[in-house]
């Protein structure tokens, strides 16, 4: 458990806390000492003894950005989400024109998803059960223009088609794999496949994600 607090630094964190859960962010110093009641020196030293206590943590030593900090000393949740872009749909069986087309926006904890520039591809199809991959799901992707074995990946065919698969490199030729036995493994050469990006995981539903399987 952290250090308890003494009256001023609970009403500081206090003021915080509501301010987050108001507004989406923490206050600004001088916001904080107008509703303290006292000088901005005197909420420097309420925040350097909230960060100390292990109540919260600033990003960099001038950083004005304040993060509050759960009982685990992690992030806490309204601090950790984030939004990221879906962009139309991807096939998980024969692939799908890839359109592109703006899909609205999927919040996810960034203390799971830790890449930049993430998007999410809408899957559409069966190929990929096997892994945990279902028809309808968000396939959450860290964009990537390379892919180990054994990675599951959205890829673009010839151009146009994209889906999401098991990457294999052989010899002379790349291999896409679904997770579905009803399927068989698709080759292409190396011209013919751009990798979009490695899957992170898969969303299904509101409040629901998980990390693929291999």
């Amino acid at each position: 458990m952290p250090p308890p607090l003494t009256e001023k630094q609970k009403s500081c964190l206090d003021i915080l806390e509501h301010y987050l859960e108001r507004t989406g962010v923490t206050p600004s110093l001088r916001e904080t000492a107008r509703k303290l009641g006292v000088s901005h020196a005197a909420v420097v030293q309420l925040l350097k003894a909230l960060e100390e206590k292990g109540y919260l943590q600033r990003e960099g030593r001038y950083s004005r950005k304040i993060l509050l900090l759960n009982r685990n000393r992690q992030t806490a949740g309204p601090q950790r989400w984030r939004e990221v872009p879906v962009l139309g749909r991807i096939a998980a069986g024969l692939p799908f024109y890839a359109q592109q087309e703006w899909g609205g926006t999927l919040v996810v904890d960034s203390g799971f998803f830790k890449g930049q520039n993430l998007f999410a591809l809408r899957v559409q199809g069966d190929s990929m059960t096997g892994a945990g991959i279902l028809d309808g799901d968000l396939a959450l992707c860290e964009p990537r223009q390379y892919a180990r074995n054994g990675e599951i990946v959205a890829a673009l065919v010839h151009q146009e088609e994209a889906t999401v698969k098991t990457f294999f490199q052989h010899k002379d030729r790349l291999e896409l794999r679904p997770a579905n036995s009803r399927y068989p493994p698709l080759f292409y050469a190396p011209e013919e496949i751009l990798i979009q990006g490695k899957v992170v995981g898969i969303v299904r539903g509101p409040e629901h994600f998980s990390v693929p399987s291999r």
